[in-house]
């Protein structure tokens, strides 16, 4: 379910990034659905991990930033280079670093989730005992 909900946060983040930056339609119309598509891979891979080593992914953290050193490598080996924005400052290039930022920001959205969710078993452990 991790997974999954980051998957989707990170194609909607990079749909907006995209209209924020008022990018061609035709160069960057479906750059979401590929995303979406990156992120669908990361998940495979994601779900093929955590079923071969179950017992070490039993939080929802462990999941979250499993995601993220995958999909922060698939960024890193399909090309997109966040400091070539600085040698040449265009929108495209902001998009790449806009691409990471979301990233971090979606894993900060999961890491909020992980510590209420933390926090309502803990009381209600707290209840029963």
């Amino acid at each position: 379910m991790i997974f999954i909900v980051m998957s989707l946060l990170n194609a909607q983040f990079s749909e907006w990034s995209v209209r924020f930056l008022h990018l061609p339609g035709g160069n960057f119309g479906m750059y979401s659905y590929l995303i979406l598509i990156f992120c669908s891979v990361i998940t495979l891979i994601g779900l093929v991990t955590v079923i071969i080593f179950r017992k070490s992914y039993h939080s929802i953290l462990r999941i979250a930033i499993l995601f993220e050193v995958i999909y922060f490598f698939f960024l890193i080996i399909s090309g997109n280079n966040p400091f070539l924005y600085f040698s040449d400052a265009n929108n495209e290039n902001l998009l790449m670093i806009i691409m990471y930022a979301n990233s971090i920001v979606v894993f900060l959205i999961i890491y909020l989730i992980h510590i209420l969710y933390s926090k309502i078993i803990s009381s209600k452990s707290k209840k029963l005992t």
